[in-house]
């Protein structure tokens, strides 16, 4: 069996003039969500064997304070530029290439994350995922397992753990 947890960044401010969308940062409350985020997911063991994240800045930031709670020592992580501007196809690749023994953290951005979390999940967890909230949040974490490697992840292969946000 194998885990895949789909991290959508915090809340960011806007981009300052000047600033490209790629280098915003976390605001106060993304940074407190992502501490948050971070607690419950050790308090529950929902701990990875590798981290795949995009190279913007607020998912990077959001990794390092989810990070700051969740590990004594964080395991591989590696940065994606395919995880930033692209499609849930790529994301879906990145997970298939990804050498992973079984637990995989996916911290990127919308409209992907949730593209993937209504697509991997059997139709009766997508039902359950649609209940959970308008869209996938800012700091929403969907834990899905699969009854094989992540490599041979498929469309409506898996099981939806859990749906998981910083307040509750």
């Amino acid at each position: 069996m194998s885990r895949l947890f789909l991290l959508r960044h915090a809340k960011a401010g806007w981009a300052a003039p000047g600033t490209s969308d790629f280098d915003r940062t976390l605001t106060q409350s993304g940074q407190s969500d992502a501490k948050a985020l971070g607690m419950r997911m050790r308090s529950i063991g929902l701990i990875p064997d590798l981290i795949l994240c995009s190279p913007a800045r607020r998912a990077v930031e959001t990794l390092e304070f989810v990070a700051s709670t969740l590990f004594d020592s964080p395991p591989k992580t590696e940065l994606v530029q395919e995880l930033y501007n692209s499609d849930a196809t790529d994301y879906l690749h990145a997970v298939r290439e990804a050498q992973v023994a079984e637990t995989l953290l996916l911290v990127g951005h919308n409209p992907m994350m949730e593209d993937l979390a209504f697509e991997l999940p059997s139709a009766g967890d997508q039902q359950a995922m649609r209940g959970t909230a308008s869209g996938f949040p800012t700091c929403g974490l969907a834990v899905i397992s699969f009854p094989g490697p992540l490599a041979d992840i498929r469309r409506n292969g898996g099981r939806l753990e859990a749906f998981l946000k910083p307040d509750l």
